[in-house]
């Protein structure tokens, strides 16, 4: 059941679908109207959007690279293509990625994506998925779709392989279906850097909340939203073809910190699909705040959900420099001396008084 578009929705709707239907006269509005990076309001005088190009990407793919000018990075199998930037080619054991270089430091934000997954393996024999980041630490390879594993951020995965069933199932193990999901589905995480993300049942034990996304093998564009609002964390989707967004995941109380990085990465192993990206949008959302939501959405310098749990992190030890480990050996070794040194005076004494006893 599609859900009711708001203000926000209608502008988005409106937006695409221009750009889709009349790209020419769009593209001479804004050149007439300047740099097409101005403010558009949104709702009634409460929101504003602004597209933050630093952290967007679209075609051409200007930017993309390894160079020090580059705002994207590709990272392990991804290449540029000509109408979308492949993170995984349908072929076993690859991974990339694509990530932002300039760090974030919005307060409010909206990350539109513009992805496809396709591939030859029929039902339940492609994988493995793809993940959106907004993460502390970039370009760090690892076995979380692509991603190091104990993240410190946000992840957002489109995953298309269940993992559970299949590991249930090999077992000869009744699947529950009270907790049974259908895939392809998108699920979030939120980590402090001190949780494993669970391949075997798909993230289930760390995940905020999910839904099933039939995304793969479809002739029309599918688009997911990440909006992140005042503490308020929302996932949307358009996989339907009717550009309306439909609701998925909606959290409140997501403690996210400013600076971190945007990217999104893909991983295959025996089994593989092709994972594209398409385009990358960021949205600066400026809200009003009354002095009460000022005071509390205060900066944070480590992600949390409120009413969740995580295990705290302990920091590592520094490892002692040269002096300090000379000063150690040093003054143990000084201690040891003196305290060999007074136990001979006091074996000394105690050898005198035992010879006046007996005299």
């Amino acid at each position: 059941m599609a859900a009711t578009l708001g203000p926000l929705g209608w502008w988005q709707k409106w937006r695409r679908c221009l750009s889709a239907r009349d790209g020419s006269r769009m593209l001479l509005l804004l050149l007439l109207l300047g740099s097409g990076q101005g403010p558009q309001q949104v709702g009634a005088g409460q929101t504003f959007e602004y597209l933050k190009r630093e952290h967007s990407l679209s075609k051409p793919y200007q930017g993309v690279g390894t160079g020090s000018s580059s705002l994207w990075n590709l990272m392990g199998n991804a290449m540029v293509m000509t109408q979308y930037i492949r993170l995984t080619p349908d072929m076993q054991s690859k991974q990339g990625a694509l990530w932002n270089r300039v760090p974030c430091f919005l307060r409010d934000w909206e990350l539109q994506v513009h992805f496809k997954i396709h591939g030859q393996g029929k039902k339940n024999l492609h994988g493995d998925g793809l993940a959106i980041w907004y993460t502390k630490d970039r370009m760090q390879p690892g076995p979380v779709f692509g991603n190091m594993d104990k993240f410190v951020g946000l992840g957002v995965f489109v995953d298309t392989y269940p993992n559970e069933e299949k590991q249930q199932e090999a077992q000869k193990r009744r699947y529950s279906p009270g907790v049974q999901r259908v895939f392809p589905y998108i699920s979030a995480m939120v980590n402090n850097g001190s949780l494993s993300y669970d391949h075997e049942r798909d993230g289930r034990p760390t995940e905020l909340g999910g839904c099933t996304a039939i995304v793969r093998n479809l002739h029309y564009d599918t688009f997911l939203v990440i909006r992140y609002v005042k503490r308020h964390l929302t996932i949307m989707m358009d996989i339907d073809g009717k550009h309306e967004w439909r609701d998925c995941i909606e959290v409140p109380g997501v403690r996210l910190p400013r600076g971190y990085y945007f990217g999104t990465s893909s991983i295959t192993g025996d089994l593989s699909d092709n994972h594209d990206v398409i385009s990358l949008k960021l949205f600066e959302l400026t809200v009003e705040r009354t002095p009460e939501e000022e005071k509390l959405h205060r900066d944070v310098f480590l992600p949390s959900v409120d009413n969740m749990k995580l295990p705290e992190m302990t920091a590592p030890l520094p490892p002692l420099s040269g002096l300090a480990l000379f000063l150690i050996v040093f003054f143990s070794l000084v201690f040891s001396v003196f305290a060999i040194v007074i136990g001979i005076i006091l074996y000394n004494k105690w050898q005198e008084q035992s010879r006046k006893r007996f005299y």
